[in-house]
């Protein structure tokens, strides 16, 4: 189980799928912003600044440059669409307390930086259906048509 990201501290990004040894970015990188939080909050919620920012420049990075360069590549593409002036904007404000939404913006950035870091899926390989689940198919259909054949007008008797 992994550990809860600290407020302040080096980002540890554990490892995972395109990131075998995990990656450390250190607490200089990561800038935090507060703001006021609109929602719940009580007699608190216009006097405290539990609304939170984390922005980081990946390409600028020196834990992104440590990379490999495939990986380096590959993460830095994935995440180009996500990028607002070449930084990475994530914002918490579903908590009351200020601390919970800091460690909310470092879980989305490890998730974040995770996923474009991991490898494509191998392509799909088409396979041809089996003999018995064609045969199986077949007389499902046939079955069914049968059904809505009995379903039709009942022919009148001529002799009744």
């Amino acid at each position: 189980m992994a550990r809860t990201p600290q407020p302040g501290s080096d980002l540890r990004v554990p490892a995972g799928p395109g990131l075998p040894e995990g990656m450390v970015i250190p607490a200089g990188e990561l800038l935090e912003r507060f703001s006021r939080a609109s929602g719940p909050g009580g007699q608190g919620v216009n006097t405290t600044d539990s609304r939170v920012e984390l922005l980081f420049r990946p390409e600028s990075s020196i834990a992104v440059a440590e990379l490999r360069d495939g990986v380096r590549d590959r993460l830095l593409r994935n995440l180009a669409p996500q990028l607002t002036g070449g930084q990475l904007v994530l914002v918490a404000s579903e908590h009351r307390a200020q601390r919970q939404n800091r460690v909310a913006t470092r879980q989305r950035l490890i998730e974040l930086l995770r996923t474009a870091a991991a490898p494509p899926p191998p392509p799909r390989r088409a396979t041809k259906p089996t003999r018995g689940s064609q045969r199986r198919r077949l007389a499902a259909k046939k079955h069914r048509g049968q059904i809505k054949s009995g379903r039709g007008r009942v022919p009148r008797d001529p002799a009744g």
